[in-house]
């Protein structure tokens, strides 16, 4: 198979070399793969479907798990399909088009993650501090506007950051990751990408300040929560989830970005391709688990379905 040479700035296909060392395992690591891969769709599906199905849980605070859910979906496919083909294949290969499209898909999903557990903290903070007038501040409408922040500002974020991509000329055509990432194509650039890089930067302290706030708002909460042992109740039960949530994907971002930006090349494969993959591999199936498991009244209802079901083939 011809491949484009890495000196020529007409590139066409990229490589990806996330695999080279670990070839001899490859059908290993597709077994566990197809197993965990429909495990993290049908978690997600469970926890969506009952939240859909059941109108006790149509408010703001599971329509915001159920959007989290979905997202998980969204982001999963843009990996996931590809990577188990990849573990077949001799040559592993993207084309041009697809891997600008895999970098929308994989990271407006993991910008709209952190989206997502904003407006969480919020509907969190305003049930926990200002009870009486949660049903004024979380109408349906309101929920409806978070929803569309979740999804649009990312999707703009990434729309043009692509566009900036798009633009740059390329004397290089291997990725050294599992998958497409924005940064390794701009670090194949023939002249400056200064624009990109400064964009880059200006996104990602956008979105961990959303973090930075989302901890700040938590501190608050602790503070209002603990002077009373209902209010400490709810936090448990509430709060917890989306901080532990927060944390995952928060830490899972950032060694995506440090192994981007500084990763070296004396770290053995294995630990690199886990330092970038594991904002795929861990949020997308703990998050259904931890509000599954947590939340009283969605645990009950995800149980009454396996009820059902087992009841049904008896």
């Amino acid at each position: 198979m011809q491949l484009p040479l890495d000196n020529t700035s007409s590139v066409l296909v990229f490589t990806l070399s996330g695999l080279n060392e670990t070839m001899e395992n490859r059908y290993v690591f597709f077994s566990l793969t197809a197993l965990y891969y429909p495990l993290i769709v049908f978690c997600n599906v469970i926890v969506i479907y009952v939240i859909i199905s059941y109108r006790k849980l149509h408010e703001p605070m599971y329509v915001f798990i159920c959007n989290l859910c979905m997202n998980a979906l969204f982001g999963t496919a843009g990996f996931y399909p590809k990577f188990m083909y990849d573990l077949l294949c001799e040559y592993h290969v993207i084309s041009y088009a697809g891997c600008l499209i895999q970098i929308f898909v994989i990271y407006s999903s993991a910008l709209c993650d952190l989206s997502t557990l904003t407006v969480m903290a919020y509907d969190r903070y305003v049930a926990i501090c200002r009870p009486l007038e949660y049903h004024a501040k979380m109408t349906k409408q309101r929920v409806l506007q978070c929803i569309l922040f979740c999804w649009l500002a990312p999707f703009c974020c990434m729309s043009v950051l692509i566009a900036l991509t798009s633009r740059l000329t390329l004397c290089g055509s291997s990725i050294e990751k599992l998958y497409c990432e924005n940064w390794a194509i701009a670090k194949r650039s023939c002249f400056s990408n200064t624009v990109n890089n400064v964009f880059g930067y200006i996104v990602l302290l956008v979105y961990f300040a959303h973090a930075v706030l989302i901890f700040s708002s938590y501190i608050h909460l602790i503070g209002k929560c603990r002077k009373s042992m209902e209010g400490r109740h709810k936090f448990i039960q509430t709060c917890v989830p989306h901080l532990l949530a927060l944390i995952n994907v928060t830490l899972a971002l950032l060694f995506d970005v440090l192994y981007s930006r500084y990763g070296s090349k004396s770290l053995p494969q294995g630990v690199r391709n886990f330092m970038a993959l594991e904002f795929l591999l861990i949020p997308p199936i703990l998050n259904p688990v931890i509000y599954g498991l947590n939340l009283t009244a969605l645990r009950k209802q995800v149980m009454r379905v396996f009820l059902k079901k087992t009841s049904g083939n008896i």
